[in-house]
């Protein structure tokens, strides 16, 4: 007689090696990215979440996504590809990917601008370090340099942005530290907090020029 019971408690695996099981954990995370953004985008229309709260977890789903996808590069060449093919009704968020930005991302002329998107995908992921306790030298400079490059750079950032300048001040903490050193607990927490004070301004600034 045959054990139906056997037959129905049997893993059934979809892949045949550790490579083929990647693929479909890259897809997997790329189908919840594209439906979360989705689900994000519509609520941002309904005004049922804050600009700064929309821009914040839209930048950081966009990242995500983009990272997932590229593992996907041999089997979709067009996120419209992707979609199609797993029937993904999901078009403000294919529009959003596809211009790399939240909607809440302008300059000065009313355009979407890259450099704007950058520096909310580097404020996010310096304070998503700091949460994770992160705490080296080597690894917390890069970023707070490269946040600092952009910003300098932006013409709606005043020259006495009080954020721009605390954070300034964490740059020369770092570089008069040795690669390998790290920043106290107590630092790590002055600095989130500077780097929320400085999120706010900028927040602040974009929405006085949108």
């Amino acid at each position: 007689m045959c054990n139906y019971s056997y037959i129905l408690e049997k893993e059934v695996r979809l892949w045949k090696n550790s490579r083929e099981r990647e693929r479909y954990d890259n897809m997997a995370d790329a189908f919840s990215l594209i439906t979360t953004l989705q689900a994000l985008e519509k609520a941002y229309i309904k005004d049922l979440v804050e600009p700064v709260e929309y821009t914040k977890h839209c930048a950081k789903l966009i990242a995500k996504f983009t990272a997932a996808f590229r593992q996907l590069d041999g089997d979709f060449s067009r996120i419209e590809d992707f979609a199609r093919k797993y029937k993904l009704d999901c078009p403000a968020a294919i529009l959003r990917i596809r211009e790399g930005r939240p909607i809440t991302i302008r300059d000065d002329r009313g355009n979407m601008n890259k450099a704007i998107a950058e520096t909310v995908s580097l404020f996010i992921n310096l304070m998503d370090k700091l949460k994770l306790n992160i705490r080296a030298n080597d690894i917390l400079q890069t970023d707070v340099r490269e946040l600092l490059d952009v910003t300098n750079q932006m013409n709606l950032i005043p020259s006495n942005c009080l954020g721009r300048e605390k954070i300034s001040k964490w740059l020369d903490i770092l570089m008069a530290m040795n690669a390998a050193d790290e920043i106290t607990d107590e630092q790590a927490r002055q600095f989130q907090l500077d780097l929320e004070t400085f999120y706010s301004e900028f927040n602040r600034l974009l929405a006085s020029t949108g």
